[in-house]
């Protein structure tokens, strides 16, 4: 029998109580300070111990992951989509290709709430529902040659609920990427500094993509080094451009960078994934991972205070002027990514099942990862909270609730309940050198905000607040595109899925012309959304825009039942709660916000019932906000009846694939001879590898064992 070290009893301990301190004083601090550095104890201690014990748990006693069992990237290695990776630098590629903008901005829009209900959901969320998820859809996709979700729905659940699932993911992954690209397209236009320092990563990812596959074969630690020295290199250089004469040449606008992006994203979906598309997420990691842990040691040594409340009096009435809702549902809808995003799954059954070495390395790279990002919207979270809340709910709140001015602006805020003087605004600007914060709603600016605060509190005091602004934006642009490509790849491996069931060639993912007309079409999809919301503020993307939140969660519903109907299938019926528990509190919420925002009778929730009072305003000749037409209103009642129908069809398309893995997992537990897994059958690995970043003892006298014989047999 194991018996566990008296001194990791001790360690343990010690990192229990800091996070149950930290959550301690969360919950029960009402009207003092508080110290944001508790959220980061809470999350911290949190994420260890879930780690550590609960997705030991899963991958020993309930997938029981198997080390000899030969992985996809191994036994189908063709150098295009199957390539085994290291361990680091797939790390480093599946965290940057979650990461997108969800963390970043979904948090910082639910702060109207309180900082409270965001902190539980981010954190509780993530440790037995988000990871859980990432976990299990990445190991079941390993187990059958990395097929995307939308095929393992087919080929598992059966061809009328797996047709749903595969229309439902793939309609609601040209949403998201669209979504996506629209954020990148607003943090980019007219800044040099941020499309100079971007566009470096590229040429530097081809460098290490070249150096790992040709010049060095295995040299991680060598192409980091060169890859993070240009990258600080490329950042640095970025202000000078901007402050030179090539500033004009780097000052693209937004319809200029749709095109760059298309082309970008085509280009990354068809070079081999080691060319481009892993270097260049792994490098961006460290500028992601480097940042948000600044800003974690910042937050400890600066200790500000939480300014916005615990809960908020938003939380329970639903009015709230950043988004309309009550805390259920609308708070899990909002923070989506950082707790529980569909948009993973996608992934995890997308790029990183055909490039994982090792099945053990699961753990790591599946639960981890998604710990990362939540910690990033913990983040996000704290930078939001620490601002003062009249300047928060003056940057997030719409023109037309708060005015154009910093008059009407101070004295909208103070209907809110909250107060800031005409010259606090107009500071806080002049401070970031923006010539003004008023209803920058999106969340992107008020985390720059925040972060500028924290660090100019550490480095370079009040003075560096709009270096750190600016760094911030350029930041989050960095975040999310690196979600874009890796995106935009799965999104051409779902369609290859589907069209290989009408036409076989396209079911061989690496076959040449299916991947140049797949990522074509997947592009020109986005990309037409994303042009036509640049050029028409209120068409394209912009009007797909409010059906992110609960399209990208009705995703995750999807990934949940078949987890759970896998689970079932393959006789591990008494552990179906790990994603059946998820998975019922994740379509209770999310069928919850679909059926208020198709049916509420509140204009500013409702889609059909805001379509009626723009119709009968069109009717009565009348021009409401944010209206400056009667196009614009028309263009609005159209939108609403879109996004109206949409929520509907995807609502429904999810109903029926959760009933339909339903009816498959009972039946499985009525008859068990019945069930049959379409899974890959076993091969022996041939490669050794560390289950984590670090080798164990026992792992390193197997590799130079291991090394040690193919020195053997090749004299």
């Amino acid at each position: 029998m194991r018996t566990t070290n008296p001194r990791t009893i001790v360690i343990w301990t010690l990192v229990a109580l800091v996070g149950a301190a930290g959550w301690t004083v969360l919950a029960l601090s009402r009207g003092e300070e508080v110290s944001a550095a508790w959220m980061v104890a809470a999350a911290l201690g949190s994420y260890a111990i879930g780690y550590r014990f609960y997705s030991r748990f899963i991958v020993n006693r309930v997938l029981k992951v198997d080390r000899t069992r030969a992985t996809p990237a191994e036994r189908l290695d063709n150098g295009i989509d199957f390539h085994p990776t290291d361990r680091r630098v797939l790390l480093g590629h599946h965290f940057a290709a979650i990461a997108g903008a969800g963390p970043l901005v979904g948090p910082v829009l639910a702060a109207q709430m309180g900082y409270l209900p965001g902190t539980i959901w981010i954190i509780v969320g993530v440790i037995f529902a988000g990871a859980v998820q990432d976990m299990v859809v990445l190991f079941f996709s390993t187990r059958r040659n990395g097929k995307s979700l939308g095929q393992m729905a087919r080929d598992e659940i059966g061809p009328f609920g797996g047709a749903a699932a595969l229309l439902a993911a793939f309609m609601i992954m040209i949403i998201l990427l669209g979504v996506l690209a629209l954020v990148i397209v607003n943090a980019l236009a007219r800044s040099p500094w941020g499309t100079f320092s971007i566009g470096m990563t590229i040429p530097i990812a081809l460098l290490m993509g070249f150096y790992l596959r040709v010049l060095r074969p295995g040299r991680v630690s060598e192409v980091t080094l060169i890859g993070v020295a240009l990258l600080l290199l490329s950042i640095v250089a970025g202000r000078w451009v901007a402050e030179s004469s090539l500033a004009e040449t780097f000052t693209l606008a937004p319809s200029t960078l749709v095109l760059w992006m298309v082309a970008y994203g085509f280009i990354a979906s068809v070079l081999p994934v080691w060319m481009l598309l892993a270097p260049r997420d792994y490098l961006s990691t460290f500028m992601k991972i480097g940042t948000i842990g600044l800003l974690a040691l910042g937050v400890v040594i600066a200790m500000p205070d939480l300014r916005m409340d615990a809960v908020t009096d938003f939380a329970g009435r639903g009015d709230g002027p950043v988004f309309a809702g009550s805390l259920f549902p609308f708070v899990f809808i909002t923070i989506a990514c950082g707790a529980l995003s569909g948009f993973h799954s996608l992934i995890a059954s997308g790029t990183t099942p055909k490039m994982i070495q090792k099945e053990t390395q699961i753990r790591m790279i599946g639960y981890g990862s998604m710990l990362m990002e939540s910690f990033v919207a913990v983040m996000a979270l704290v930078a939001a909270c620490i601002i003062d809340p009249g300047l928060y709910f003056a940057m997030n709140a719409p023109a037309g609730v708060i005015g154009d001015s910093v008059q009407s602006a101070s004295q909208a805020v103070a209907n809110l309940g909250y107060t800031i003087s005409p010259s606090d605004l107009a500071k806080a600007a002049e401070a970031v050198e923006e010539q003004s914060l008023l209803s920058r709603t999106g969340g992107a600016p008020t985390l720059a905000v925040g972060v500028s605060e924290i660090f100019s509190q550490v480095v370079g005091g009040s003075g560096m607040k709009a270096f750190w602004y600016h760094f911030a934006i350029m930041f989050e642009a960095l975040f999310i595109l690196t979600a874009l490509d890796a995106g935009t790849r799965v999104g051409r491996f779902m369609l290859q899925d589907m069209l290989g069931n009408v036409y076989k060639p396209f079911r061989n993912i690496s076959w040449k012309p299916g991947i140049v007309i797949t990522s074509a079409v997947v592009v020109a999809l986005w990309g037409y959304f994303l042009w036509v919301g640049v050029h028409e503020p209120l068409g394209g993307i912009n009007q797909l825009f409010p059906i992110f939140g609960i399209s990208n969660q009705l995703l995750a519903a999807v990934a949940l039942a078949v987890c759970t109907t896998l689970l079932v299938k393959s006789g591990r019926l008494k552990w179906a709660w790990i994603t059946g528990i998820p998975l019922a509190w994740d379509v209770t919420v999310t069928l919850t916000a679909s059926w208020q925002k198709v049916f509420s009778g509140d204009p500013r929730v409702g889609f059909f019932t805001q379509r009626e009072r723009y119709q009968d305003a069109i009717d009565a000749d009348k021009l409401l906000p944010p209206a400056k037409s009667m196009d614009d209103m028309h263009t609005i009642v159209t939108n609403s009846t879109v996004d109206g129908v949409l929520s509907a069809v995807l609502a429904l398309l999810i109903v029926v694939v959760v009933v339909d893995a339903a009816r498959v997992c009972v039946k499985a537990v009525r008859n068990p001879a019945s069930a049959t897994l379409d899974e890959a059958p076993f091969v022996e690995s041939k490669l050794t590898a560390p289950a984590g970043l670090w080798a164990t003892k026992e792992e390193k006298a197997e590799g130079v064992r291991d090394a040690s014989e193919r020195a053997a047999a090749g004299r």
